[in-house]
C-alpha cells in the first residue's frame, strides 16, 4: 500500500523550493523558512593542521536535483582570510585528516567506485588513491611518521585474501539469490545487513603495497560504536596499534562488553589490556611519550548509557588509573596535551558542552580537574602540535556550525569563530531566540528545557504550542543546530516550542540519566507534562492548541501520550516504539531493552510486568488524538512494523491518522527530497490542527 501524500506536496516537491507553500517571506522581513534550512551550508569535522596555521573541514549543501548531499573539503587559515576549496569530486569527500608534516590531507571518497582513502597535497595537485580493497575503507588514521595509514573494512572473516573477498561478492551477485543463512545475532545494524561480515583493521603503506589485516578472526574490531572518538590509534613510535575489540560473535546483540587491545603494526599476537572490566573500554588516545593510553571506560555490561569514565593505563605495568572521578558527566572526547601533563575532556553539560582539564603528572595523586570552558556548544575538539589552542565547531539551536578556536592560555576569553560559512544568509533572516529555562518536574526535581518563541513574539499573547520530545531516551536536546528536527522552523511559523530534557537526559548527572531505566513512562512522562503546565502558566502556550512530536523514544512517548491524555490536539510519532514485546523480538541491539526494561519478555513475572506496564499498545482503547505516524522501511532499530501497528490501530479505532512511509530511509530521514517532504508533512499536520483552516 502506498503512503498518503497530498498532491500539492508532490507538485511542490518536484518543482523546486521556490514553489514551497511554506517558504519564507520576502528578504527584507524574512523569518527562517524551510528553503533556508536547505540553503544553509553544513560544516562538520573541523581538523586543525599540526602547525596550527590551517583548519580543514567538510562543507555540505543538499543537491536537490541529484537528491544527495555531497561534502567537500575546505581550508581556512587560522589567522583569517578567505576560505579555499580543496576537493570537488562529484560524489563528495569526507573525514579530512592531516599528514604529520601538514603537506597532505587524507580523506574518504567514492570517486573511484567504492569508498576508499585518498590523499591530496594541501598546496594543490591531483588526489591519489591510497587504498584499493574491494570491500572499501573507512575510519582511517595516519601513522606518526606519515608513511602508512590504518583503516577499517567490513570483510568475510573466513577469507584471507582480497581476491577471495571480491570473488565471493561477485558470485553472490551472479547467483541471483538474495537469501541469507543466519547463525548469530546482530546480523543487521541501523539500516544495513551485515551478510556475515566483520569489521577489521587494515594497515597500508602510502607508497604502495597490499593492505594487511591486523585483526583477523570472527569478531569485530572495532565493534559497534557507542558514540565518541575513534576506536583505533597508532602509538607515537608507530610500532603498535591500540584499538577496541568486540566479544565473541554469539554474544554481540546482548552485551556492550568491549575491550582495549594492542597489536604490533608489523604483525604478531594481539593483547587484551582490559579483560578484568566487563563494561565497554575503548576510544584509545596515546600519551605523547607512548607510556600511557587514555581511554573511555564503562563499568556495567549491557548498559550503553553507563557513565563513560576517563581511564589511563600504564603501558609497562598494565595498571589502570581512573581520573576525573568527581566529574558527574560522561566523557565524550579526549585530547592529550603535547607536553603529556594534561588531558582535555569534552562533555555534555546542562544542555550545552563543557571542556575540562585533567592533570596527569603524578598520576597517583593527580589534582582535581578544572572546567575551562562552558555555557556554549563547542565540540569536535582537535589541537595543534603547540598545544596552544583547541579547534572545533561552535553552534547553537538557531545557528549552524562554524569552525572555531579557544586559546588555552586564556580560555576565559571564550570561543573565536574561524569561519562564517552562512554569514550572508543569516543576516537576511530573523531567527527566534532560544532560552534555557528550568521548571519543577516530577517530585519537584528541576528540569532544564529550551523554549523558542516566534521572532515577533509579544508578551501577554498565547500561541499554539509544540512539545519536542527527544529520543534516546538517554540523550538530550543540546544548544545545537539540527537539520532534521529544527524547532526554529515552527517558531518562525508562529508556534511556541518547548524542548525539555526530562528524566533520562544526559549532561545533567548520571543519576538523572538513570532514572529513566525501568520507568520509561513514569517520571519522564510527568516531567514532560509539567513542562507543558509551565508553558501555560507562563502565559506562552494556548491550552486549547497543544501539539507534541518526537522520534524513536520520543515517538514512544508520543504513543504513550495517546493512551494517557487528551490535552493535545495533534501528535507526530516518528519511528516510535508501539509494542514493547514485538519491538524486543525485532530490534538489533538487545542490550537496550534488556537493561531499560529489566530483562527479556519471558524471563520472569517482574520482567514481563515491565514490558506490559509500559507498552503503549495496551492502552489503545483510549486513543483519540489525531496522529501523524512516520516510519522508514530500513529502520532496524525500531522496525517499521511498530509504525504500521500504530497506524492500523488508529484507523481501526476511528481516530484521524496519516501514515508517512519511506521505503528508502532508516531510523533517520536523510535524503534531501525525503527530508523536505518530511518537514512539509509535519508542518502541514501541525498547522491544520493547531491553527485551524
Amino acid at each position: 500500500m502506498k503512503p498518503f501524500v497530498p498532491a500539492a506536496f508532490v507538485a511542490c516537491l518536484f518543482s523546486g523550493l521556490s514553489a514551497d507553500p511554506f517558504s519564507a517571506a520576502p528578504a527584507a522581513e524574512r523569518h527562517f523558512g524551510l528553503d533556508d534550512l536547505y540553503a544553509f551550508a553544513r560544516l562538520s569535522d573541523a581538523q586543525v593542521s599540526p602547525d596550527g596555521q590551517w583548519v580543514a573541514y567538510v562543507l555540505k549543501k543538499p543537491d536537490l536535483e541529484k537528491n544527495s548531499s555531497p561534502g567537500h573539503i575546505w581550508l581556512q587559515q587560522v589567522a583569517g582570510g578567505a576560505p579555499r576549496q580543496l576537493t570537488n569530486g562529484e560524489k563528495g569527500e569526507s573525514r579530512p585528516r592531516w599528514s604529520p608534516d601538514g603537506k597532505r590531507i587524507a580523506f574518504l571518497s567514492s570517486r573511484g567506485g567504492s569508498q576508499q582513502v585518498w590523499t591530496i597535497p594541501v598546496d594543490g595537485g591531483e588526489a591519489r588513491q591510497a587504498t584499493s580493497l574491494s570491500t572499501g575503507a573507512d575510519g582511517h588514521i595516519g601513522s606518526p611518521d606519515g608513511s602508512a595509514i590504518a583503516f577499517t573494512s567490513d570483510v568475510w572473516p573466513d577469507l584471507a585474501s582480497d581476491a577471495d573477498q571480491k570473488k565471493r561478492a561477485a558470485d553472490r551477485e551472479a547467483s541471483g539469490v538474495q537469501a541469507q543463512v543466519i547463525d548469530g545475532l546482530l546480523f543487521r545494524h541501523w539500516d544495513s545487513w551485515r551478510h556475515g561480515k566483520r569489521t577489521h583493521i587494515f594497515v597500508a603503506e602510502l607508497k604502495g603495497g597490499e593492505a594487511r589485516d591486523l585483526t583477523p578472526g570472527d569478531f569485530d574490531a572495532p565493534p559497534f560504536n557507542l558514540g565518541g572518538p575513534d576506536d583505533l590509534a597508532f602509538s607515537p613510535d608507530g610500532k603498535e596499534l591500540a584499538y577496541t575489540r568486540g566479544p565473541a560473535p554469539a554474544f554481540e546483540a546482548w552485551t556492550t562488553n568491549a575491550d582495549l587491545w594492542v597489536v604490533p603494526v608489523a604483525g604478531g599476537e594481539a593483547k587484551c589490556l582490559t579483560a578484568d572490566n566487563k563494561g565497554w573500554d575503548g576510544s584509545p588516545v596515546w600519551s605523547p611519550d607512548g607510556t600511557r593510553i587514555a581511554y573511555r571506560s564503562q563499568l556495567r555490561e549491557g548498559y550503553e548509557a553507563d557513565r563513560f569514565r576517563l581511564a589511563v593505563l600504564e603501558r609497562s605495568s598494565g595498571k589502570v588509573h581512573y581520573l576525573a572521578g568527581d566529574l558527574d558527566r560522561s566523557v565524550d572526547e579526549i585530547l592529550w596535551a603535547p607536553d603529556g601533563a594534561t588531558i582535555y575532556l569534552g562533555v555534555q553539560d546542562d544542555g550545552r558542552s563543557a571542556v575540562h582539564a585533567a592533570p596527569v603528572s603524578g598520576i597517583e595523586s593527580a589534582g582535581p580537574i578544572r572546567k575551562i570552558l562552558s555555557g556554549i556548544q563547542f565540540g569536535g575538539l582537535t589541537m595543534p602540535r603547540s598545544g596552544s589552542f583547541l579547534a572545533g565547531e561552535v553552534q547553537s539551536l538557531t545557528r549552524p556550525a562554524d569552525a572555531a578556536r579557544v586559546d588555552l592560555t586564556r580560555p576565559a576569553a571564550g570561543v573565536v569563530d574561524l569561519t562564517a560559512v552562512n554569514e550572508r544568509l543569516r543576516r537576511e533572516i530573523r531567527m527566534p531566540v532560544a532560552e534555557s529555562v528550568r521548571y519543577a518536574g516530577a517530585g519537584g526535581k528541576s528540569v532544564q528545557a529550551w523554549v523558542l518563541k516566534p521572532p515577533d513574539w509579544r508578551a501577554g499573547r498565547r500561541y499554539p504550542f509544540i512539545l519536542f520530545i527527544h529520543g534516546g531516551p538517554q540523550s538530550a536536546w543540546q544548544d545545537a543546530f539540527s537539520f532534521r528536527w529544527n524547532p526554529a522552523l515552527y517558531t518562525s511559523r508562529g508556534f511556541i516550542v518547548l524542548a525539555p530534557n526530562p528524566r533520562g537526559s544526559t549532561g545533567f548527572g548520571q543519576a538523572f540519566a538513570e532514572e529513566i531505566s525501568r520507568d520509561w513512562a513514569g517520571a519522564c512522562y510527568e516531567d514532560l507534562m509539567k513542562g507543558v503546565d509551565w508553558a501555560i502558566a507562563e502565559g506562552l502556550a494556548d491550552p486549547a492548541r497543544l501539539g507534541a512530536m518526537g522520534g524513536s523514544f520520543g515517538g514512544y512517548m508520543v504513543n504513550w501520550i495517546l493512551g494517557h491524555t487528551d490535552r493535545f490536539k495533534a501528535l507526530v510519532s516518528h519511528a516510535g516504539v508501539y509494542n514493547l514485546e514485538s519491538m524486543y523480538g525485532s530490534t538489533e541491539e538487545l542490550w537496550f531493552p534488556e537493561w531499560d526494561l529489566g530483562g527479556t519478555p519471558w524471563k520472569d513475572t517482574k520482567s514481563r510486568g515491565d514490558y506490559e506496564k509500559f507498552s503503549p499498545h495496551r492502552f489503545a482503547a483510549n486513543f483519540k488524538t489525531p496522529t501523524l505516524v512516520i516510519h522508514g522501511e530500513l529502520d532496524f532499530r525500531v522496525p517499521v512494523a511498530e509504525g504500521i501497528q500504530l497506524y492500523t490501530t488508529l484507523k481501526r479505532r476511528g481516530v484521524e491518522a496519516r501514515f508517512l512511509y519511506f521505503p528508502d530511509e532508516g531510523h533517520w530521514v536523510l535524503k534531501p527530497k525525503n527530508s523536505i517532504l518530511w518537514n512539509r508533512t509535519v508542518i502541514e499536520w501541525m498547522e491544520s490542527h493547531l491553527k485551524g483552516p
